[in-house]
């Protein structure tokens, strides 16, 4: 979707922001770029819409350079989210949250339209708020209309800038959760600056570490808990953090926890075998496996009773893709946090070769959690109360 090759930005005096910048943003995903003050992060956001101009290198939307854009149609193009949030206090929510539609010349009814939806989206009623201004806000309401506000024209890609970092830990918490449902629902391509670590793990998808205008360190937040680049990483990570929740040794992992022999059957197994085996498993799905266990996808049972017409259909011609796994050797914390994010009943673990080896489940996690108190209270680590 972004694509950035070799980007340098030098200023007048010589300071040098960014150097030897390579990053690719995937589209429909969230981004989190974090680091210490002036590493280069909001230098790197404010590259996409050309707030910033870099000094050499490039960068590419959708394969086409930003340099030969307009620069004000592509900030139109472009939603974009600040720490104070910027609402015109003259304006009521509505007419803030129709400022990009009004330039780009919609006309009233969809205009209207539209900003009636994303109010709804965000659990602000319109008729309620709409006619509201922004003293007659929160803090955290505030900062959804200025969410929604850059959602109103619909872009591809929306920048944020520590928006949330002004906010009480518990609004900040509401609305990292909302962004992250607004996000399953919408699928934008969202570059998000930030300096709080337990942010960038709550809400990204890839996170890029960054220090001294260089990237040190990019990937999925379990990867970059599990494998720290350098000490500068692990330092950012926290020691604390580590310690007490991340990364110890005596975490249970998803191998600990897993069920090994969920229900599976092979792609060729007709629909009404894939029903009378869910009904024997007591299970409302299947994951389809070919003959060396390697995941190819997943069926339910509404799935199939949806599409069975006894004219020898097989599993593989209803299943669907399996999005989100975790692999042999995972924090059970993190899947949980994946199963959270993404509002999962379960989870697949894979080994090498993508070969399936067991099931994460709700349940599984309860079982686990039963028997952890049950030897806890055995060995005296919980009080008899009586």
């Amino acid at each position: 979707m972004i694509q950035m090759t070799g980007v340098n930005k030098v200023y007048d005096d010589g300071f040098k922001a960014l150097n030897n910048v390579n990053l690719h943003f995937k589209k429909g995903e969230i981004t989190v770029l974090i680091g210490p003050s002036g590493c280069g992060k909001t230098t790197t956001m404010k590259l996409v819409n050309r707030l910033i101009e870099p000094t050499d290198g490039s960068i590419l939307i959708e394969g086409r350079s930003i340099m030969e854009m307009n620069p004000v149609e592509l900030r139109r193009k472009i939603g974009y989210v600040i720490q104070n949030i910027g609402l015109f206090p003259h304006m009521t929510i509505a007419k803030n949250v129709a400022v990009v539609p009004a330039l780009l010349k919609w006309d009233k009814s969809r205009t209207d339209a539209r900003v009636d939806e994303l109010l709804r989206l965000v659990n602000m009623p319109p008729e309620v708020f709409g006619t509201r201004y922004p003293s007659e806000l929160s803090g955290g309401q505030q900062q959804r209309v200025g969410v929604i506000r850059a959602m109103a024209a619909d872009p591809d890609i929306i920048l944020m800038d520590e928006p949330f970092s002004a906010l009480d830990p518990i609004s900040r918490e509401q609305l990292q959760d909302e962004l992250v449902r607004l996000q399953q629902e919408l699928k934008k391509t969202i570059i998000f600056v930030t300096h709080d670590m337990d942010e960038a793990i709550r809400i990204a998808d890839t996170i890029v570490l960054m220090k001294d205008g260089h990237v040190v360190q990019q990937g999925k937040p379990e990867q970059i808990l599990r494998h720290p680049a350098d000490d500068f990483v692990k330092n950012f990570i926290g020691q604390k953090r580590l310690q007490q929740g991340m990364l110890p040794d005596e975490m249970p992992r998803v191998d600990d926890v897993m069920v090994e022999s969920p229900a599976t059957a092979l792609p060729t197994r007709g629909l009404a075998e894939a029903i009378q085996i869910m009904e024997k498993r007591r299970v409302d799905s299947l994951f389809i496996v070919d003959a060396q266990s390697v995941l190819k996808g997943v069926v339910s049972v509404y799935g199939v009773l949806a599409q069975y017409d006894g004219e020898g259909q097989t599993v593989a011609d209803v299943m669907k893709p399996v999005e989100h796994s975790v692999s042999t050797g995972t924090p059970l914390i993190l899947a949980l946090q994946l199963m959270n994010k993404h509002q999962l009943s379960n989870i697949p673990v894979l080994g090498e070769r993508n070969r399936f080896i067991g099931l994460i489940t709700r349940g599984t996690v309860v079982r686990h959690m039963a028997e952890l108190y049950m030897s806890m209270s055995n060995a005296g680590g919980v009080a008899d109360v009586g």
